[in-house]
């Protein structure tokens, strides 16, 4: 079959399939009354900044669902939540263990900064309440896998963001490199390019704003160490080491999912990395600009001898024309993988000419994307099934990023027994596996 038979009748399936949910926007209400009472979805939002209010939009794309309830500290973000679900009416909190009190409840959005998905998504577990939570799981190791505990001990359905694995041009992806079509796999670039330059400043600390308050801003740091208020610390959360493992981590779980996904891999055995201040200007956040790590992998089923994974941040310059990708190298061809599509170029001296496919989405990508991994969380909570996306994946997705930066911070190769989950022969790289909390605050199951 030719390269744009295949491609027309991948875009044709692919399209009927895996957009229904976007589809299903336009004749939502009327399906879900079809439904009826007993099978719609009641769920709140706890963190209405603006990924949270995206990933509830996307929600509300699904037949059968319903936002009841939305919470946030600061209490600009907790109109803007308020505004996004069209119903001023709807049930509002600052404090999310308030909102999971709410019996009528079935699931809710964790969409707050990284520090809170860990215990927001366990309490949540242990109130009964199945969880759609952002990328990254967690904050370290040690929390996600206590949320793999919590989700399993009681039963529920916990989903994170990776919301790729829910594309169609990713799945063909996946579905090529599995049939060998690229030959023998020895390493996977990724990467996220920006431009942040100068970067971020140096503000003095402050009062907390009025929107927050005294009281809210030592809520908002939660099981971190407690710190004053500063604009980057709250803007520009997820370049401080309290909360956030910067790009290598927030974004990069999009891309390590990926891999995972198409080469049937779920941990690396060995991380290293460096990185520094390189280019910005007076700043007062912690992780580096530029930042390179490698994770090695052992023999899987796709990469049968093993393979390197070649992970680079950079926020000075974002010369290349895709930003954020991957790259999968095999002995007969790569292929350029991002949100737009993919790329598989023959090697040199192979048979073939390059071959290319879009990505089925086009009217509001992200919104669309959105909905239709949604559309896969709330299936598996009606079905009584584990959804694609599910929090176990999430955690193996989050892992490479933690074991990057362990290593950065020791400044040295680390070893990984991923069974036990554990740096193997150093002690101080394995204290780094899970984060201590600042009480009364407990990582508990």
């Amino acid at each position: 079959m030719s390269t744009k038979a295949t491609r027309r009748a991948f875009l044709g399936t692919a399209a009927a399939t895996a957009t229904a949910a976007w589809a299903s926007s336009r004749t939502g209400t009327a399906r879900a009354a079809e439904a009826g009472p007993n099978s719609t979805i009641n769920i709140g939002l706890i963190g209405c900044g603006g990924e949270g209010r995206s990933v509830m939009r996307g929600h509300m794309q699904c037949p059968g669902t319903r936002v009841v309830a939305v919470c946030d500290l600061n209490e600009q973000r907790l109109g803007q939540g308020v505004k996004a679900t069209g119903n001023d009416s709807v049930a509002t909190y600052r404090d999310y263990r308030k909102l999971l009190d709410d019996k009528s409840i079935d699931a809710v959005i964790v969409g707050t900064n990284d520090q809170w998905h860990c215990l927001c998504t366990i309490d949540a577990c242990r109130a009964g309440k199945h969880v759609y939570v952002e990328k990254p799981l967690a904050t370290s190791i040690g929390e996600g896998r206590a949320m793999v505990q919590a989700a399993r001990r009681y039963n529920r359905v916990v989903q994170i963001g990776t919301q790729q694995r829910s594309w169609p041009h990713y799945q063909q992806a996946a579905e090529l490199l599995q049939s060998g079509r690229l030959g023998e796999i020895s390493e996977v670039k990724v990467w996220d390019y920006d431009y942040f330059y100068p970067g971020f400043g140096a503000p003095p600390d402050a009062a907390p704003p009025k929107e927050f308050g005294e009281e809210y801003w030592d809520f908002w740091l939660g099981p971190s160490p407690k710190k004053p208020y500063n604009p980057n610390r709250f803007a520009r959360w997820y370049w401080f080491f309290d909360y956030a493992g910067a790009w290598q981590v927030d974004w990069a779980v999009h891309h390590y999912d990926v891999v995972h996904m198409c080469l049937g891999v779920t941990a690396p055995h060995s991380a290293t990395a460096s990185g520094g201040m390189l280019c910005f200007e007076e700043t007062n956040t912690e992780w580096p600009d530029t930042f390179s790590g490698i994770c090695e992998y052992g023999p899987g089923p796709v990469a049968k001898k093993g393979f390197l994974l070649q992970y680079s941040f950079r926020s000075g310059c974002r010369r290349e024309q895709r930003s954020h990708g991957k790259l999968f190298c095999g002995t007969e061809a790569s292929m350029l993988l991002d949100r737009s599509g993919y790329t598989i170029t023959p090697d040199i001296g192979k048979p073939g000419g390059e071959e290319t496919v879009d990505n089925v989405f086009r009217e509001s990508v992200h919104l669309q994307s959105l909905a239709a991994h949604a559309q896969g969380f709330l299936d598996a909570i009606r079905n009584g099934t584990r959804p694609s996306a599910d929090v176990e994946q999430g955690h193996f997705s989050t892992n490479p990023g933690h074991l990057m930066n362990i290593a950065w911070k020791t400044g040295r190769k680390i070893r990984w027994d991923a069974d036990k989950e554990q740096v193997l022969d150093d002690a101080e790289a394995n204290a780094l596996v899970t984060k201590p909390y600042r009480a009364p605050w407990k990582l508990e199951v």
